[in-house]
């Protein structure tokens, strides 16, 4: 994750230029935890999301996964306890966690089963799996993908499609998104069962920036989506 390495304040301010996207995701992620849970937040960033967490719904999460040791930098002045390891390679003690959470990571990972195992390792029977990225398939998948053929967004291809300020290229470019149904099936393949979905981000992405959304149930119209799976 090097260029996340070279990014990690692009990446904050990215976010909170754009606060609307932002508090929209948050208000995802918290969709699916509770609070007192103890929660492992994998590709747990700069700790951006565990902050507004804690500040706006009470959702404390102490440990994270960070292969950026710089992102993994920010997030220790954060007041997180992160271990900077890839999720391919995180093993955590057996069974010690309610939650794994997985925001905004799934398409950075390499080798999603392993990690899925690694996952199922570390959860509590009954625990949970929580994957949220953007989706191949959705409007922001396929800006995304056009953006990281053409290597650029100023391009005439794009032009009057993307947001103002869209993601920075560079890290747009690392991506490799999987659609809603690969996600689920590779939690299939690691042993997860009950799949609940959630969505936002649900207007065209020129407009996504207008306003919160608050995240409503399924998976055909959101541009940020979460998979919930159990270890039963």
């Amino acid at each position: 994750m090097k260029s996340f390495d070279k990014y990690a304040e692009k990446y904050d301010s990215w976010f909170l230029r754009n606060r609307n996207v932002l508090y929209s995701e948050a208000a995802l992620v918290a969709y699916f935890l509770k609070k007192n849970e103890k929660i492992l937040s994998i590709g747990c960033g700069s700790g951006l999301f565990e902050q507004i967490l804690s500040n706006d719904y009470g959702i404390i999460i102490r440990d994270g996964v960070e292969p950026s040791s710089d992102m993994a930098a920010i997030a220790a002045e954060r007041g997180l306890d992160v271990k900077i390891c890839t999720a391919e390679d995180f093993r955590g003690e057996a069974e010690s966690y309610d939650t794994v959470l997985y925001n905004g990571c799934p398409g950075y990972i390499n080798d999603l089963d392993k990690a899925l195992a690694n996952s199922w390792h570390t959860l509590k029977t009954g625990g949970k799996v929580i994957l949220i990225d953007v989706p191949k398939e959705s409007s922001y998948g396929l800006l995304y993908n056009l953006a990281k053929a053409l290597g650029k967004w100023d391009d005439i291809l794009l032009e009057g499609v993307h947001p103002a300020d869209p993601y920075p290229i560079e890290l747009a470019a690392q991506a490799c998104w999987r659609t809603t149904a690969e996600k689920t099936e590779a939690l299939s393949r690691a042993g997860f069962v009950d799949f609940e979905y959630a969505q936002t981000l649900t207007r065209h992405p020129l407009y996504s920036d207008d306003m919160v959304e608050e995240p409503v149930p399924g998976y055909d119209k959101g541009d940020y989506v979460a998979i919930c799976g159990y270890k039963k």
